[in-house]
């Protein structure tokens, strides 16, 4: 364990420190801002493979857009709505919004730069060519030639403007070509020509691995689509829309027709950024500001100039990723391959394992099929299992959980799925599913009004002898194969009566009118979760103040809650010893001086995503841990159901104490955040003191020792 350390409380006397003061906050937004800069370094840092590094830079793309499409555009509906109250640090909407841009465009210049100045030509040295039209040779030109006649050609649409076409709606996150044209009586006209999103991004060129952009395919081909008419110029652009929408609860008497109307809506929402290339003229960038500001009913301008942004590079930085499926062990990370728990291997029966004690599992190290997946299809198949209850947050397109409940289904069995409609972008994925989990008749219900379920839970009830046994899986992270692949998160399976017991409880809750004065051993949200951890932290703050040992060991992907922080500076006058990790968005302030003296913050970003949580109290030495699908936010805390369950096994309690302080001795992935809100990335003194943790998992599991 690490050494407590401790620094001195506020002296006897001192005046007391207003804890809710702006400074000791930081902005939320820009405190996200900050993760997805983490995120591009890792695309900047020469130490990464070249193709991983190009996976990063399209996660860097990928999430920056999903922060428009979102937070800028919630932003914007405030200043539209003139609001005018501050957040926690002191921000007004115009304050973020200006200091957004700010970051956001030096960011794009840093995506933009490494792309074209290392990533690229690096790629290329080791054989992968992204080359422009005018780099490719004549036996190039005739193959592209072809191909686009035969599979480009066909599926293009230009669309002229003038008085009889009126400006194209142009959809959400589409790349489009401003095409200027001159006819013969010297008129200039504009037209747009939509890329493809159906066709390949990069279009292969005869050769392996080398390809072209498929926009530079279509401007080159122009006259075709354009015949007999000048082409004076073609430039790319992009628009993103507003996504974020609002459910009147109160008014939806059918949410789920409620959510598919808002998903068909989100195409039409207004224009909160403008991705345009350099070299576009600036009479251009007037016009399609001023056909976006048109479109927008509200009296208020939503876009502005300062919502043009140019981006030098391939323009949707998100298709990148594409490109790293290529087949090139050399520059990528080493393969891994998931195992599976001791107790969990072989031929025994799952349910056997998990009455003679708690399993815990840890993603993606140990494996999700052999174990999650596993778990539920064992309770599909067997005939002694009367029911199975669980929640899907993110179904994915292809769910293999979501189709063990069709066949539990048809089998017989009670059914009960929880699925959560408002997941954000798994949106129609949750309702097709919904919709064909009814059709066989499954239970499907959509939740608690006013509230998202995004508590990872799955409930088996088995008939044993002369009674009922229930087997629960918790988890931190979605019943979803394909994340669990890619993110860290723990998982617990467990018979404890008690705890099956609050499950049932919540599930009625869920899928009727239950309302439990409260629960045995879990901690769930919205109501209670607060008031607990905030007790659990006090709890420490009692054992300080009595001389003993306190320190609280916390990991999440975001802490934004007020009140939880503003506990945590309590906790640390009081002398006890915090010590978080927080992957994403982090508005407490390190280090302040008679404040936050013993509070330190990590971020690590690396291999996976981060997204398990897990609480560690000391307790005086009677050790308490929780794992949760909750981060301490107000959405988590106020708005969501979330669980939180407690780690009753030594052993598992020691695993997950230890994997934290496995985090917190990283010096290749991690980050410390200062009390200014910047964040500074440890260096090992040599390669060979490098310590990564998920390398260091990697053979830690694979040897038996995870």
């Amino acid at each position: 364990m690490t050494n407590l350390r401790v620094q001195p409380s506020q002296p006897r006397g001192a005046t007391p420190v207003d804890l809710r003061h702006t400074s000791y906050y930081l902005n939320r937004e820009l405190s996200w801002l900050e993760f997805n800069r983490r995120v591009l370094w890792e695309g900047l840092d020469s130490r990464n493979p070249l193709l991983e590094r190009l996976k990063f830079l399209a996660i860097f793309s990928s999430n920056l857009d999903e922060f428009i499409q979102v937070r800028v555009a919630g932003l914007k509906q405030q200043h539209a709505a003139g609001y005018s109250e501050r957040t926690a640090d002191g921000m007004t909407v115009e304050d973020q919004l200006s200091a957004i841009s700010a970051l956001v465009r030096g960011m794009q210049r840093q995506h933009s730069e490494c792309l074209i100045q290392e990533i690229l030509p690096g790629l290329a040295a080791a054989g992968i060519h992204v080359l422009n039209m005018d780099q490719i040779s004549d036996q190039d030109r005739e193959y592209l030639e072809h191909y686009f006649h035969t599979h480009v050609f066909p599926v293009l649409t230009p669309l002229a403007v003038d008085p009889a076409h009126p400006f194209p709606y142009i959809s959400n996150l589409s790349l489009s070509l401003a095409v200027v044209l001159r006819d013969a009586d010297g008129e200039e006209h504009f037209a747009r020509v939509k890329v493809p999103k159906i066709l390949p991004r990069w279009v292969p060129l005869a050769e392996a691995n080398r390809f072209v952009p498929l926009e530079q395919l279509i401007a080159a081909n122009l006259e075709t689509l354009f015949p007999g008419i000048e082409i004076l110029g073609s430039y790319t652009f992009r628009v993103t829309r507003n996504t974020e929408y609002e459910i009147d609860h109160d008014e939806a008497e059918d949410l789920l027709s409620l959510i598919q109307e808002e998903v068909r809506n989100r195409r039409f929402g207004e224009v909160t950024r403008l991705e345009v290339h350099p070299s576009m003229p600036a009479e251009l960038r007037r016009m399609l500001l001023a056909e976006f500001a048109e479109e927008q009913e509200s009296r208020v301008q939503w876009l502005t100039a300062d919502d043009i942004y140019d981006v030098s590079g391939p323009m949707d930085g998100t298709d990148l990723m594409t490109l790293t499926a290529i087949d090139m062990p050399a520059i990528k990370d080493p393969p891994y391959h998931p195992v599976t728990p001791a107790r969990m291997a072989g031929a025994r029966d799952l349910f056997e394992v998990i009455r003679e004690a708690d399993v815990l599992v840890h993603h993606p190290f140990e494996n999700f099929a052999t174990t999650v997946e596993r778990f539920i299809l064992a309770a599909v198949d067997d005939p002694n299992v009367l029911a199975i209850k669980l929640t899907l947050y993110r179904t994915g397109g292809d769910s293999s959980i979501a189709r063990a409940m069709l066949h539990a289904a048809e089998r017989g069995k009670q059914v009960a799925v929880l699925i959560e409609l408002q997941a954000r972008f798994d949106e129609e994925s949750n309702i097709i599913w919904a919709q064909r989990l009814e059709d066989v008749g499954v239970h499907v219900s959509y939740g608690v009004a006013g509230l998202k379920t995004h508590g990872k839970v799955v409930l088996v009830v088995r008939r044993e002898g002369d009674g009922l046994r229930r087997y629960v899986h918790l988890g931190t992270g979605n019943y979803n194969p394909k994340t669990a692949r890619l993110y860290t998160d723990f998982g617990l399976f467990t018979a404890n009566p008690e705890i099956g017991a609050d499950l049932s409880d919540l599930f009625n809750v869920l899928t009727g009118f239950g309302s439990p004065s409260g629960y045995r051993r879990l901690i769930v949200a919205p109501r209670g979760m607060r008031d607990d951890f905030i007790k659990l932290i006090r709890r420490e703050i009692f054992h300080a103040k009595e001389g003993r040992p306190a320190r609280i060991l916390a990991k999440m992907n975001a802490l934004v809650d007020p009140d939880m922080i503003m506990a945590l500076y309590e906790a640390s006058q009081a002398g006890v010893i915090v010590d978080l990790i927080v992957r994403g968005i982090c508005c407490l302030k390190p280090g302040l001086p008679g404040v936050s003296d013993n509070i330190r913050v990590i971020s690590v970003v690396g291999r996976f995503l981060e997204h398990s949580r897990a609480y560690y109290f000391l307790n005086g030495g009677q050790e308490e841990v929780f794992i949760s699908s909750a981060d301490w936010m107000p959405r988590n805390l106020d708005r969501r159901i979330e669980v939180a369950a407690p780690i009753d096994d030594l052993h598992h309690r020691i695993v997950i104490r230890d994997t934290m302080e496995l985090l917190w001795r990283d010096n290749r992935q991690a980050w410390d955040l200062n009390s200014d809100g910047q964040y500074t990335q440890r260096i090992p003194p040599t390669p060979e003191e490098e310590r990564a943790t998920h390398k260091t998992l990697i053979g830690m599991y694979h040897d038996g020792v995870g």
